[in-house]
């Protein structure tokens, strides 16, 4: 029942909003109603998903890149108190930086004839941080006996990398990476604002082009595919998160 009920609570609010639409007469460039919105996805299907795939290519490598690099420099930074005090000022500083702000230098160093690398990099930017954050937190809070434990075994660096500080910082590499997955979506779609689509056009720059035609169906057409991608990856890194931690903790069983 608790997985009916919320789709019974939007079908309700679709038949009011569709309704209400015609009942009210609202123009179609105001409101278009749920049957507007679903004809003008039908009719442009295979351009609507050209668009979703490219703003899925984006998110991916912005959030791979995201994940590499922050738990990388998180190890790095749990290894070296001077390495973490020499770099993270100017990770704050990048991350407290509107990317809308430095978007456009970025698209001028990578060159327009690379826009899909620079919307990569912009969207990494905004996902970084949180991966960062959240996976040198989770090395920071291992407990220290259990490094002494370590010593004593005469663990490696790569042990003791391997077979404790990884598998106990991966519940908050998991959190930072559900965080980092919806803010790779985001990095995306304010990327394709700033700097435009290239050659290839995403679904940012299909609302762009939409609204500047009124075109408001398509716009909530786009704006309806980006929801469901942000839906997928979110559930999508909470079911990798409940296989990798079921058997760790009783909320996950």
């Amino acid at each position: 029942m608790r997985y009916l009920l919320p789709i019974l609570v939007g079908c309700l609010v679709l038949g009011f909003w569709e309704f209400y639409v015609d009942y009210a007469e609202i123009p179609k460039f105001v409101l278009p109603a749920p049957s507007a919105i679903a004809s003008a996805l039908a009719n442009d299907a295979a351009g609507f998903a050209s668009a979703t795939w490219v703003t899925l290519r984006i998110t991916g490598f912005a959030f791979f890149l995201a994940l590499v690099s922050g738990v990388g420099l998180a190890i790095i930074f749990s290894r070296s108190r001077a390495a973490e005090m020499a770099v993270y000022p100017y990770v704050v500083t990048l991350q407290v930086t509107p990317v809308v702000a430095i978007a456009p230098l970025i698209l001028i160093w990578v060159g327009f004839d690379n826009v899909e690398r620079a919307l990569v990099i912009i969207a990494w930017i905004v996902t970084f941080f949180p991966m960062l954050t959240n996976s040198a937190q989770g090395l920071k809070s291992i407990d220290p006996q259990l490094h002494d434990l370590m010593t004593l075994s005469r663990a490696n660096g790569w042990q003791r990398l391997t077979t404790l500080e990884l598998p106990a910082a991966l519940p908050s590499i998991l959190t930072g990476a559900k965080i980092s997955g919806g803010l790779a979506l985001i990095g995306a779609v304010v990327a394709e604002f700033v700097a435009g689509s290239g050659a290839n056009t995403g679904l940012a720059w299909r609302i762009i082009e939409a609204g500047n035609r009124l075109e408001i169906a398509s716009m909530f057409a786009a704006l309806l595919l980006l929801s469901a991608v942000g839906i997928v990856l979110f559930y999508t890194l909470s079911l990798i998160e409940w296989l990798c931690l079921r058997r760790w903790h009783e909320s996950f069983r």
